[in-house]
This record gives structure tokens, sequence and C-alpha cells, in this order.
């Protein structure tokens, strides 16, 4: 069994990733994509020195112009963007869309398309929920075969990345009703192909989505990712990948919101005293540190056994994902709670994060969802 630290090269690489993060994208270039409406919602010229520092092609093989540092390095990455709320395309597309490509593309689609996301100038977006709660097969979007290619309608919504992405890589019914995990299949679609509508939507937390449709668009037999009717052996390990990712950032916000709350109840005075010499405050930090201490081992473990290729990756990603959704609620909650007054306003950082958990916590399976799908793994 591994050991659960990080080598030394993910130590360098975290380290060098904090003070990138810290002096390129701290939270006031957040609030200023948020308050400007900014068009594409992440600073393109930050994304590309973010590609210059092998960070889009982390996953990515050297062959295809990667990185190749695996998924526990980009974890360590996604951690630090966490901690500022640092907005970019480094789930949609060096996770979920190098992922797919690697899991399923053929030779001629890794040859091509690897080497743009690894330089940053490719960006993708899985277009694959279709209602408000995340369930991975209910999908009623049709691809059926038409000629020597196909004839693709339906809609997907809260497509992550969904307005600034060149490419999407859509789950559509090719055979079998929706629910079945048969019948699905996956496809590569240009996102400017006549019949694709994206629409930006507004989210809670301020971040990229988009509700896309898709009439009657024409698509050619080498759009495919994969092999027909068999897409949810693609779909699955994407998703994993993409929950346990998720959840990297999602501690790297959880840290964060707890080392400030920790500073302020050092320096806050209530009737004389440190606020944080109150000992119903010290229970709830107390708390607070625990489920941190064990949402990192589980994370690091869910890293490791993606790159270990154990067989207990769908275990593990639901396990690590309901535990960062548990954490994340605790912590936001009682980070604002614990500031006071001053925690709701919007000109104090806490009430960011709170909105960033909402909307981290729905995406990919909230608790509820993982918690029955890693009984229904275990055989119970």
């Amino acid at each position: 069994m591994a050991l659960l630290v990080l080598n030394e090269d993910q130590v360098q690489l975290k380290d060098s990733a904090r003070d990138f993060i810290q002096n390129k994208a701290p939270i006031a270039a957040f609030r200023k994509l948020r308050d400007s409406n900014d068009k594409d919602g992440f600073d393109r010229n930050l994304w590309k020195e973010m590609a210059d520092l092998g960070w889009a092609g982390i996953i990515i093989p050297e062959e295809f112009g990667g990185f190749g540092f695996g998924y526990t390095g980009l974890g360590v990455v996604l951690e630090e963007t966490g901690r500022t709320l640092a907005a970019s395309p480094l789930i949609s597309t060096a996770l979920i869309g190098a992922t797919a490509v690697l899991l399923g593309g053929s030779a001629a689609q890794k040859k091509e398309i690897l080497p743009a996301i690894a330089a940053g100038g490719w960006l993708m977006a899985l277009a694959h929920e279709e209602g408000p709660h995340h369930a991975p097969y209910a999908i009623a979007t049709k691809a059926k075969a038409d000629g020597g290619g196909f004839i693709l309608s339906g809609k997907k919504t809260f497509v992550l990345d969904g307005h600034v992405a060149d490419q999407l890589i859509v789950v559509a019914r090719t055979s079998g009703k929706s629910g079945a995990r048969e019948g699905l299949t996956l496809f590569l679609v240009d996102s400017k192909t006549p019949g694709v509508k994206i629409t930006r939507t507004l989210m809670a937390d301020s971040r990229n989505a988009a509700n896309v449709k898709f009439t009657n668009v024409k698509l050619a037999s080498n759009t495919m990712l994969g092999a027909i009717d068999q897409g949810a052996d693609i779909l699955d390990p994407v998703l994993d990948r993409a929950r346990i990712g998720l959840a990297a950032e999602m501690l790297g916000s959880v840290r964060e919101e707890f080392e400030r709350t920790v500073e302020y109840l050092k320096t806050r005075q209530q009737f004389g005293v440190l606020i944080g010499t109150f000992q119903a405050l010290k229970h709830r930090a107390a708390e607070m540190f625990c489920e941190i201490e064990l949402s990192i081992s589980v994370l690091l473990d869910g890293l490791i056994a993606i790159d270990e290729n154990r067989k207990d990756v769908p275990q593990m990603a639901s396990l690590v994902k309901a535990r960062l959704n548990d954490t994340y609620f605790l912590v936001s909650n009682e980070a604002l709670q614990m500031h006071g007054g001053i925690g709701m306003t919007d000109e104090f950082d806490m009430g960011l994060f709170m909105k960033r958990a909402r909307v981290a916590i729905a995406s990919f399976g909230d608790s509820s969802f993982h918690r029955e799908r890693y009984a229904t793994l275990e055989g119970y």
C-alpha cells in the first residue's frame, strides 16, 4: 500500500503552484472577473501562463506534448487554485477533456487533440447532465445513425466552461432508454457546428457554465469517442477522475477558510477577551480540524489510486467526493458564522467560499448520491 505522503517532486510542484496562484490569481482577481462580468469568465493570458508551466498537460504523456506528471500532480495544483477560487479551464479541459481523450480517443484523435490541450490552445467541456441532479445514465439526448454518420438532437445543462469550449464531449443515447447504462455513446462536437446553440448561465459562485441545445446536428463517424453503445465504459472513469480532481480544489478552499478562521479567532476580541479562548468556539474549530485531516488523507489516497490504476478507483471517487462535500459544507458554514456579521458581507471573502461550496457539492454528485453509489459498488 502506498504511503499517503507527497514525494519530493510533488511537494516542489505544490510549492511553486502556491507561489504562482497567490501572486497571479488572488481572490481579488476572481472578484474582478465577477464584477466586470467578463465574457470568458477566466483570464486567457493567465491560462496561457498556466499552460507554459505545464499545467494544461500535466496528465498528458510526454509523447503528446504533456508533462506526464499524473493525477496526484494535477491534484496538488488544483488544491492551490481552490485557495483563491481561481477560475480556469483546469477541470473542464486539463482534467476532464484530456482524460476522456486519453481513455477513449483513437490514435488520430489523441495526436490531434492532446498536444493542443497541453499547449493551452484548445478548450473542452463535458456536455453530460440533463436534469437538476447528477444522474450519469439519465440521458435522453439522441444520436441517430444517418448514412455513415449520426444526427444529434437534445439538450444539456450545467456544462462547465461550455460557452468558451472549442469542443464539446457529448454524451448521447444511441440505443436503449434513459436511465440505462447500455446504449450511451460519446461524441466530439465542435462548438461552432451548425445546429449547436450554447447559452451561458449565471452561476451562484460566478463560475462558468452553459446550457447547450443540439438541433439535428450532423456528425461524421470519426467524431465518435470510443465504441458505439459503449460510452459508459469511458464516461464512468472520466466522471470518477472529475470527482476526485474537483475534490482536490474543494480541499484547497476548505484549508484556506479554516486557516483564515483560526487567525480571526486569535485576533478578534469580544467583552475584552479573544474569542478564540471561548470553549464553544474551540470545540467547533477542533471538529473542523479533524474533518479536514480526514479529508486530506482520503483525497491523497484517491489520487494515488488513479495513478496506480487500482481497481477501487470507483469506490474511492465516491468516498472522496462525499467526504469533501461534507467537509466543505461544514467548514464554509462554520467559517462564516465565526466571522459574525462581517462574514455575511460581500466585501469579505467567506461568502464567496460558501457560494463555491454549494455549486461544487452539487457537481458530479452530492453526498447522498455517492453514499448510495458506494454501497451499491460494495454489494449492499
